[in-house]
């Protein structure tokens, strides 16, 4: 249709003046019957002017129906809404459902998702997947190395997005990846590349997440960094073998420590029950020779006692059981002939066989027969013939 085509208005009536409106009016409600199936009145005679008005105000009035229609919207659970009125900041709707603003241009709407996770890496090129001249960082003991990050991040509030982010068509790309370069790059420079490579990469993700956290709540933008990882962290190609021959001796360093500890975990338990129980047999045999000393002490105490009442039994009492105990680890037989000059029988044998009957039945047999004692050779002697006879012979002379 062409832009000069009185339907639009734009061209002129036949006489060269102004377009006719009645005409305008008409042509619309015969667009809108074709469209609804003709159930607006109207006449194409110039006397019927009441028609005409009645269909016009039916077109004005669903023009208006429309038009304030416009003005619903809903919003979903994980959206939040911000109305302003002339450009101007009105509420921020946080409700979800079904909602309805002044429709435009008096109010306007911007939905905003507020749950969803975005994401920005630094240091990495999109293309290819290299690294760029951003993620090169100086260390504080003078080391260059390489950072890559992923920095993911929501959003708490919808009017802090859209009013104080230039960048909020870009999802605040731009903004979080400048605050994310400049917290890694304060992190790094205050650690020794030892640091950085190996121990310190969780610290260092906390440390730039809080410092990004910062930087962004000082902005005022309502972002929240929800988390901060470290894709790769590496010395530059050129020293990648220095580093990896350095990287081997912390290990094997952290390798002989770790055997060192464990041979000591074996070695210190042991010497320590050694010592526990060489010290309780010291004790034991402190408390042993004490008890024996002070038994020793208190029979002689007693025998003391009982010497003075009887000196002679108790002396000779005391001869035989010394007598006893030195025969009882000797094999040899010996007889007191000072009483008398008669010549004794002594049957060994028998004296050997009592003595092993005497010493226990049941002993070892490796065990070597002990000599007789001082009871068994007076049972034997008094109990022989011979020396019965003998001293029959002595008593009659």
């Amino acid at each position: 249709m062409s832009q000069n085509d009185p339907q639009w208005g734009g061209g002129r009536n036949k006489n060269g003046g102004p377009p006719n409106l009645d005409e305008i009016f008409r042509n619309v409600i015969k667009k809108i019957n074709g469209l609804i199936g003709n159930k607006i009145p109207q006449s194409n005679t110039p006397s019927n002017d009441s028609t005409g008005s009645t269909g016009i105000v039916i077109v004005l009035g669903a023009l208006a129906v429309l038009w304030a229609a416009s003005g619903l919207y809903i919003v979903d659970e994980r959206e939040d809404a911000v109305v302003t009125r002339f450009g101007r900041y009105v509420q921020t709707v946080e409700d979800s459902g079904l909602h309805w603003h002044l429709p435009y241009p008096i109010e306007a709407r911007e939905i905003v998702n507020m749950t969803e996770i975005r994401s920005v890496d630094v240091g990495v090129r999109a293309e290819a997947g290299s690294s760029s001249p951003e993620s090169m960082m100086l260390t504080g003991d003078q080391n260059i190395i390489q950072v890559q990050l992923e920095v993911q991040y929501t959003l708490n509030s919808a009017k802090d997005f859209l009013f104080n982010n230039r960048f909020a068509d870009a999802d605040a790309k731009d903004m979080v990846q400048q605050a994310a370069e400049t917290a890694i790059r304060e992190v790094v420079g205050k650690n020794n590349v030892d640091y950085v490579l190996n121990e310190g990469r969780g610290t260092i993700s906390e440390d730039s997440r809080e410092i990004m956290q910062a930087l962004l709540n000082r902005y005022g933008l309502g972002i929240v960094i929800s988390r901060v990882n470290i894709s790769d962290m590496q010395p530059p190609e050129q020293v990648q073998a220095a580093f990896s021959d350095a990287v081997k001796a912390r290990q094997d360093k952290a390798r002989l420590i770790n055997e060192g500890t464990a041979y000591a975990n074996d070695i210190i338990p042991r010497t320590s029950g050694m010592a526990a129980r060489l010290s309780e047999e010291a004790q034991g045999y402190r408390q042993q020779v004490v008890a024996t000393a002070e038994g020793d002490a208190s029979r002689f105490k007693q025998i003391a006692v009982e010497y003075a009442k009887a000196p002679q039994v108790t002396r000779d009492r005391m001869y035989l059981d010394a007598m006893q105990t030195v025969f009882q680890n000797t094999t040899k037989v010996l007889v007191d002939q000072k009483a008398g000059g008669s010549l004794l029988y002594l049957p060994l044998d028998k004296l050997m066989q009592m003595n092993g009957v005497t010493s226990g039945a049941g002993a070892d047999a490796s065990q070597k027969p002990t000599a007789p004692t001082a009871s068994a050779i007076t049972a034997a002697t008094t109990d022989n013939p011979v020396n019965r006879a003998l001293r029959g012979e002595r008593d009659g002379r």
